[in-house]
């Protein structure tokens, strides 16, 4: 869980003030629970996306929290631009980033990215997320280990990149959607009625 209250770090052009519009987002945000699964921090946002933005990073919490965790981590970027660029079609866009191990025989599953994208598209709508212009990436990612890493073996990796124009200020049930994806990449069950999960085993490091 995350007390937003206290972690929020927007970045903001010297000199200026934080919008209205952008601080009602912030706003919408802090009102939000993310899942006890994410372990969840606000970032120092990229300041050449646009002029105002806001990041946080979540790691998947193993069951024992004094470990470290690698069953999956992302990233989670709200960006606002008053002059609405045309390739956003709105002043807010969002940019996300998801990624998880997998079990080497599931990651060359030829249906993982499109489960992996389906994902993201269910989540969304499940939380009510309205949104338009989605674009984005996955990418199944299969190594394996010589000399001294040659112990780890084969290992594999799914990763989503994407990014969406979110209708409204609203955008706590965005961020819920990507917590969502998360747990669901890690192999969690979605907590949301109406996403349904495949059973992706973690590949834990050696």
């Amino acid at each position: 869980m995350c007390d937003f209250s206290v972690l929020f770090v927007p970045t903001i052009p010297e000199g200026q003030g934080l919008p209205a519009e952008f601080a009602r987002a912030l706003d919408s945000v802090k009102r939000i629970a993310m899942r006890d699964e994410l372990r969840v921090t606000s970032i120092p946002a990229p300041g050449r996306l646009a002029p105002f933005s806001f990041a946080l990073a979540a790691d998947v919490s193993p069951s024992d929290h004094g470990e470290d965790s690698d069953l999956g981590t992302g990233r989670f970027v709200m960006l606002y631009d008053s002059d609405e660029p045309e390739e956003w079609g709105g002043r807010f866009r969002i940019v996300c980033f998801a990624q998880a191990p997998l079990e080497t025989e599931i990651g060359v599953d030829p249906f993982l990215a499109e489960v992996a994208w389906s994902w993201l598209i269910d989540a969304l709508e499940v939380r009510g997320a309205s949104y338009h212009a989605a674009s984005g990436t996955a990418t199944k990612i299969i190594s394996t280990g010589f000399g001294e890493l040659a112990a780890q073996g084969d290992g594999a990796q799914i990763e989503l990149r994407a990014s969406w124009t979110p209708a409204g200020v609203d955008l706590g049930a965005h961020v819920e959607a990507w917590g969502d994806l998360l747990c669901m990449l890690a192999g969690i069950p979605p907590t949301a009625a109406g996403v349904s999960a495949l059973a992706l085993r973690r590949q834990r490091r050696a």
